[in-house]
């Protein structure tokens, strides 16, 4: 985003046309997250999932089950 607005004021200043500068108060009012970001937290929080800690827990109980057999 950053960049974007950098080459529009460096276009504008290139042009002669005055430069527009952002108020960032207003843009954080109007931010909204997009749906996608929302849905994959909901996702991540509603279901359990496996992590590296999980895998290097199970693992020694795995081979205390076989070696018990």
């Amino acid at each position: 985003m950053y960049r974007r607005i950098r080459r529009e004021m460096i276009s504008q200043y290139r042009k002669g046309t005055e430069i527009k500068m952002i108020n960032f108060e207003e843009e954080l009012k109007n931010f909204k997250p997009s749906l996608e970001v929302e849905e994959a937290e909901q996702a991540i929080y509603n279901h359990e999932l496996t992590d590296m800690t999980d895998v290097m827990q199970e693992m020694p109980q795995e081979l205390k089950a076989k070696e018990n057999r």
